[in-house]
């Protein structure tokens, strides 16, 4: 098992820093070229044409993009002054007017300022790590910084930092306890490397913690003027909304590289978060997706350290994104060692290290896969039930259903129904959990599975609303018996409009976290002319339900509420600052072709009953709380027998959440203990509906007619 270290959130925070150079003293200053200020020009151009909502670049927008810049350098408001800042405030609202001139000035002198604090805070860790620190002190520091006012006073700054590397020291303390313990309990404690072993190879605290500021001076020494107009160009278009963003040439080439699923790596989709490489989905056949160990990677993780094959894991905290997926990336069959924050713990108090073998992403393994299940009845009786796994909406674009390597999620998904109706199944799950999303087009005509006609989705573009409806390929349902969808929230983009659909037709009962992830909608990647100018990345379009509600920020929402281990954690698109608001418009016309909430009732009093009776879900809650309460908290102690505390209650959660994976794993690799409740809960709803084909045809309502022929709203 690979080492738990324990590292202080305080000196991860305190390297929060934005993507620029700290210049030697004496060395040149860092300038913009002389076409930077024609490219600040087109995105002050494009932003206001080409955004969904079309907001003027106005001093409004400055003051979000002033806000955003200033974050994206020193997030955890440690490293600047409030004098630093009120020095640049009058530059809030006049950034719209200097990206509309081409002055790009500001970056760079703020870049120059900050690299000074930069240096003046490194000489101040030096001198607090030479003095030393006691751990008997009843204090705690605050790691949850990003609302908290910057220091006043270079007084009130020092005390800030004695205490974040006071946290860093004694984080490295009882990591080596905890790294000493497991070596010495594990069974081949005699053969573990130096990196899993006692043996640290960074040496004392001070010398790590020391090695660690002199490798982050590194990075902003290599850094360059794209960089800058990066961040500053970025900060301009996040204040639209945190999906809209400027790619630079180098950020363009890994975006490419990134929509291509062929590149060998972990798996993952990252982003830039408190100088983090945050993941925040794993790609389905990636080497990540299919890692089942219970140190696996899970959406929210942040990676702080990568290390190639059996050599030392270098610290990225802080590294441009670019340059840390470079890392992580390789050649297929090499391994990369990374070192974690965990999603379920976000101060920082422990970390995991995650090993995996860079492979391409598998096609085979992001393919719908289903089984037959069997719940037993309160009479004796066995229950078939149909579970259908679709771990994304993918579907070939540029062949032909007939041609050689056609691939199609919703003609994958009909195939095992067609399997499940030969067995008779008298219902099927549709497990949508951990499902990005994908093709629009397959998330379309997949709805047509189990409704016959009328509308899926509402696009919404600038200047028009589009209605798409069920392709009218085939007038039969693929399936007509009860069926339940899953979500969680890690479930976006087309799972919601598949989720939506289904629930609004009164065709599925939804089961899951309260909600799913809540993208609502759609970019477009533009080019900024020549191609050293780089692209832009922009919100053109957001979608509706047909009953004329956003997916955005609220998702959908679960009829049952099953939370996952994600539930308390810090994800999904209302997590986002900046995040465009939830809106709604006229409903569409279409007809419910089932009743199922009539039972909802029924079906969330049989479930809280069963459940409460669980010991497995006992224990799943008790960890779910945990992690919630984690989440919560804002501080962490600076006294030894606290922290220790803290870790001790830790590795117990630890123990309950190994042991929901062992259960899992030897129940089945896709049994867990929110699927194994979905399951009883279709089965009474089965029993409520009836055990058949629902009664969905409604002959003498003639909006449906209208519906059939025209395949959406206008008869």
């Amino acid at each position: 098992m690979s080492k738990r270290g324990l590292v202080g959130w305080a000196f991860l925070v305190a390297c929060v820093w934005v993507s620029a150079v700290a210049a030697e003293p004496g060395s040149k200053a860092l300038v913009p070229q002389p076409h930077y200020g024609e490219i600040a020009q087109k995105v002050g151009r494009m932003l206001p044409s080409s955004h969904l909502l079309q907001f003027p670049l106005d001093d409004a927008v400055s003051q979000r993009a002033w806000t955003n810049l200033v974050n994206s350098f020193d997030p955890d408001h440690s490293f600047f002054l409030q004098g630093d800042i009120h020095a640049f405030t009058n530059w809030s609202t006049r950034i719209d007017d200097a990206v509309r001139s081409g002055d790009v000035t500001l970056p760079y002198d703020l870049h120059r300022i900050f690299c000074q604090r930069l240096e003046e805070r490194c000489a101040a860790v030096s001198n607090l790590l030479s003095q030393g620190f006691t751990f008997t002190v009843d204090e705690s520091y605050v790691w949850k910084r990003k609302e908290q006012p910057w220091p006043a006073t270079r007084q009130e700054q020092d005390e800030l930092w004695r205490k974040r590397v006071k946290n860093e020291y004694l984080a490295q303390v009882i990591g080596k306890e905890l790294a000493a313990a497991t070596a010495t309990n594990a069974p081949d404690a005699k053969k573990k490397s130096a990196r899993d072993g006692d043996d640290d190879p960074l040496g004392t605290p001070e010398e790590s913690i020391n090695k660690r500021y002199r490798q982050f001076l590194g990075v902003f020494r290599d850094m360059d003027e794209e960089t800058i107009l990066q961040r500053y160009l970025s900060a301009v278009a996040a204040a639209y909304d945190p999906h809209t963003d400027y790619m630079s040439p180098m950020r363009k080439e890994d975006f490419d590289i990134d929509m291509n699923l062929s590149l060998c790596g972990i798996g993952a989709q990252l982003r830039s978060e408190d100088g983090t490489a945050k993941i925040t989905e794993l790609l389905p056949g990636g080497p990540a997706e299919r890692d089942k160990r219970e140190i696996r990677l899970v959406p929210g993780d942040r990676i702080i350290g990568v290390g190639q094959g059996e050599g030392p894991v270098e610290d990225i905290v802080h590294w441009p994104l670019n340059k840390a997926v470079r890392k992580i990336r390789g050649a297929k069959g090499t391994k990369v060692v990374l070192d974690v924050i965990p999603a379920s713990d976000p101060s920082g108090a422990t970390t995991k290290r995650v090993d995996l073998v860079r492979d391409e992403i598998k096609l085979e393994e992001q393919a719908a896969t289903g089984r037959v299940a069997r719940v037993t009845l309160p009479d004796g009786a066995a229950l078939k039930l149909g579970v259908v796994k679709l771990p994304t909406f993918y579907g070939t674009m540029d062949k032909r259903p007939n041609q050689p390597g056609f691939r199609s999620a919703t003609l994958d998904v009909a195939k095992q129904l067609a399997s499940f109706n030969s067995e008779n199944v008298a219902g099927i799950i549709l497990d949508l959990r951990n499902n990005g999303g994908g093709s629009l087009r397959e998330a379309v005509s997949l709805v047509g599975l189990f409704v016959r006609s009328g509308p899926v989705v509402q696009v919404r573009e600038a200047r028009q609303l589009l209605v798409l409806p069920v392709p009218n390929l085939d007038p039969a349902i693929a399936f007509r018996r009860p069926m339940v969808v899953l979500i969680n929230r890690a479930s976006a983009s087309a799972s919601e409009i598949v989720a939506g659909a289904l629930q609004d037709y009164g065709r599925a009962v939804l089961v899951g976290d309260t909600q799913s992830h809540g993208k609502g909608t759609v970019q477009t990647v533009m080019q900024l002319g020549a191609e050293r100018n780089g692209s832009m990345k922009v919100t053109t379009a957001s979608f509706y339900r047909i009953n004329g509600a956003s997916t955005q920020r609220k998702g959908v929402a679960a009829d049952i509420v099953i939370p996952s281990l994600l539930e308390g954690l810090d994800i999904g698109e209302d997590k986002l600052p900046g995040a465009l608001p939830w809106s709604q418009v006229e409903s569409a016309l279409y007809v419910p072709v089932a009743d199922t909430p009539k039972v909802v009732p029924e079906l969330k009093a049989r479930s809280a009953k069963r459940l409460a009776a669980n010991p497995r879900y006992t224990r799943y809650c008790a960890l779910s709380r945990h992690i919630q309460e984690l989440n919560r908290q804002q501080t962490v102690p600076l006294e030894l027998q606290a922290r220790r505390a803290i870790m001790k209650a830790e590795s117990e959660m630890r123990k309950l959440e190994e042991e929901e994976s062992a259960a899992a794993r030897k129940e089945g690799d896709e049994d867990d203990v929110v699927l194994d409740e979905a399951l009883n809960i279709l089965a009474d709803l089965v029993g409520q509906m009836g055990n058949g084909d629902l009664p969905m045809e409604t002959e003498g309502d003639l909006r449906t007619r209208f519906m059939r022929i025209f395949g959406h709203n206008d008869p």
